[in-house]
């Protein structure tokens, strides 16, 4: 208790009081009781700022995660609308009705489980029929083999007999028998081409080759000493063509069957130019393989790639060539495509993941 306070007090008590020792511990006793009261008080005031504080704290932590959960509703919210194909604005913002949200967020959440389902089973069903196609695969391919393997080997039998017969009873034939069997082993070994064509599409992407550095500059000379190259038509190696990991067949079969169908398109002219060129790409190794021939008619380029087809003026194609280059350029995770003009040329464009 304040000094002041207790001299005020003693002054209007009784002088028989103002000494009295009872009196004086009962001046003691309020002051200890107002001391007290402000320890109490300095305790509830700091109690009360902690509180405050604890309280902003855990306030401004609501605000956020109240904040986090109408964001998330809002991205479930277009969710939901994309998956029930909606026209509505997906931009819309969540509505402040609790029972809304509610309603939204369940509404939500069964239909993410209905696609979950749905994926599920979706995988189930493509790993099957994978696993199907697989066996199928396999099964054409060793039905391809199989039966490339039984034909080619009466197939040259008869090739050899044609021959025989022709070099013995030939002064026998007319020269229209001589004509019709010329054409009898022409047609026999069309089908023996054919026959190789078939197998070659066939096991190509099952070869078990290994993958080595093939130097393409290296590879297009092996090819122009391997196949038919008329004197009237040039090929230009425009820039100089990389050495690239790969394996050689596969590789192989590409550049032979565009070049052969090059040849082939350009063999009527008299200066007969094929240009190979790489084009700078990133993540592919890109070419271009062109050619001033014949050109290829607009009917054509899109069924170019398919297997047995062939352009109406190439009689003696097999129609697997282009099939068996596209076949390779997917396996190597590449695409192939055409640009071509009639009596202009063609260009082959194609491309291998680096």
């Amino acid at each position: 208790m304040h000094s002041l306070l207790k001299r005020q007090i003693r002054k209007y008590l009784p002088e028989n009081l103002k000494n009295s020792e009872e009196v004086a511990v009962f001046l003691d006793a309020i002051d200890r009781s107002y001391t007290d009261y402000d320890e109490k008080a300095m305790m509830v005031q700091r109690a009360m700022n902690l509180s405050s504080e604890e309280l902003f704290k855990a306030n401004q932590d609501l605000r956020a995660e109240t904040e986090s959960q109408r964001k998330t509703l809002n991205i479930l919210e277009k969710a939901l609308a994309v998956l029930n194909n909606s026209k509505d604005d997906t931009n819309t913002s969540a509505t402040n009705s609790k029972d809304k949200l509610e309603f939204d967020a369940l509404e939500i959440a069964a239909k993410i489980e209905q696609q979950a389902n749905d994926i599920v089973k979706m995988t189930a069903e493509k790993n099957t029929m994978l696993k199907n196609l697989e066996r199928q695969n396999e099964a054409l391919n060793n039905y391809a083999h199989m039966v490339s393997h039984d034909l080619k080997s009466p197939i040259r039998n008869i090739n050899a007999l044609m021959c025989w017969i022709m070099e013995e009873e030939k002064a026998k034939f007319s020269e229209s028998s001589i004509e019709n069997c010329n054409l009898v082993s022409q047609n026999i070994e069309k089908i023996d081409g054919l026959i190789d064509g078939i197998l070659k599409h066939a096991v190509i992407d099952s070869l078990d080759e290994e993958k080595i550095n093939l130097d393409l500059n290296k590879l297009i000379e092996e090819i122009k000493n391997t196949i038919y190259f008329p004197e009237t038509t040039k090929i230009n190696i425009s820039s100089s063509l990389p050495t690239i990991l790969a394996e050689k067949y596969k590789i192989e079969q590409v550049f032979k069957n565009l070049i052969t169908n090059a040849i082939t398109a350009t063999e009527h002219k008299e200066n007969g130019l094929i240009t190979i060129a790489l084009i700078e790409d990133d993540n592919f190794w890109k070419f271009a393989i062109s050619d001033n021939g014949k050109g290829i008619p607009d009917k054509h380029k899109e069924s170019i790639f398919n297997m047995f087809k062939k352009l109406e003026n190439n009689s003696n194609a097999t129609g697997i060539g282009l099939a068996l280059v596209k076949k390779v350029v997917n396996i190597y995770e590449g695409d192939i495509w055409l640009e071509s003009k009639e009596n202009i040329g063609t260009t082959f464009f194609f491309t291998l993941k680096k």
